[in-house]
């Protein structure tokens, strides 16, 4: 199969492609991970999400291989970080935080070594390298220097050397890190036709890319596991995710207003001037409850001069600092309609 197609014998058939157990890592007295179990199966892309130091990067070197665990165990297609660390880095594509690689060989030499390492020669070596520098455009820079190359280059051809062999399992920490919106798209573009194949563990800092990739996150802090879910789960924590909000007149907004707090599902009405003409009304729900269709109802029943109804509970990033820090930012005027 291509280079991005996922072939390997004997794993493709598997569920499960990665599995960690209680996986621990102390450095002295500092407890950088602890205790994170999960398991990431064939088809998924699994956005790996935490603050600064929270263990994100720790945690993706275990599972790679490179950093052995202070205790638990992860296993790749089968393969035990501890007992075979081999066959893990055998199964994986990893591009570690910011692209390692021997700054004085040329894009080209370094894939040529790569793919000599990785024991892929003759035609499948040059037909793989040609395919990773074709999808992620790297036939501008093939004989410079790596050393000179801009940070967005680098990325790309770190990206090119963890899916040069063809893994079954992708780890990519900061995929799009420098990369310009274009080969953010790009590279976001790529993952997506390879999920289907592989199981694929991407660490960022940017939540429109788990919305735009992932069909799956979890989010880490101070080295523990604090959520697993879609990033509709995750955005489903926030107290206020049913809030709806109506632009419409000033002059209607009061009237609107009384009306709305009259639906039994509505907890407060909220009201913000947007301009000299026009008022938000947000609305948030009592219990959790789904307020949508209820509103919609009633702005057309009672002929609510409604420019806008939306959904208005809050987003990604709110969920993550409220999963990380057990706050989240309001979005309302702090007076009520």
């Amino acid at each position: 199969m291509g280079v991005f197609g996922g072939n390997a014998a004997g794993v493709a058939s598997m569920s499960v492609m990665v599995e960690v157990d209680g996986l621990s890592k102390s450095f002295g007295d500092f407890r950088a991970v602890d205790g994170i179990s999960l398991a990431v199966r064939k088809g998924e892309v699994l956005g790996f999400l935490g603050p600064n130091g929270a263990g994100k990067t720790t945690t993706m070197r275990m599972i790679a291989g490179y950093l052995s665990p202070t205790s638990g165990t992860a296993r790749v297609c089968g393969a035990d970080v501890v007992e075979d660390p081999i066959g893990v880095k055998r199964s994986i594509g990893y591009m570690p935080e910011g692209s390692p690689s021997y700054d004085d060989m040329t894009v080209a030499g370094f894939l040529e070594f790569i793919a000599a390492i990785r024991g892929v020669s003759g035609t499948v070596a040059q037909d793989r390298v040609a395919a990773v520098i074709e999808r992620l455009a790297l036939g501008d820079v093939l004989r410079r220097p790596i050393d000179v190359l801009s940070k967005g280059y680098k990325r790309r051809v770190g990206l090119a050397q963890a899916l040069l062999h063809d893994p079954p399992v992708l780890i990519l920490d900061e995929p799009t890190d420098g990369l310009d919106p274009n080969q953010k798209h790009q590279v976001r573009t790529l993952i997506a036709e390879m999920a289907a194949e592989k199981a694929i563990i991407i660490s960022t800092h940017i939540l429109e890319e788990v919305q735009a990739v992932c069909t799956r996150a979890v989010v880490i802090g101070q080295g523990r596991l604090l959520a697993d879910g879609t990033a509709v789960e995750l955005m489903k924590r926030l107290p206020e995710y049913n809030a709806v909000s109506i632009v419409l007149p000033t002059a209607a907004a009061q009237a609107a207003a009384n009306v709305l707090r009259q639906l039994p599902n509505v907890a407060a009405v909220f009201e913000t001037p947007l301009d000299e003409n026009r008022t938000r009304l947000r609305l948030t729900p009592r219990n959790g409850a789904v307020l949508l269709e209820d509103i919609n109802k009633a702005v057309r029943f009672n002929a609510i001069p409604a420019t806008e109804v939306f959904r208005d509970g809050g987003n990604l990033d709110d969920a993550f600092r409220l999963i990380t820090t057990g706050s989240a930012v309001q979005t309302h005027s702090a007076h009520a309609a």
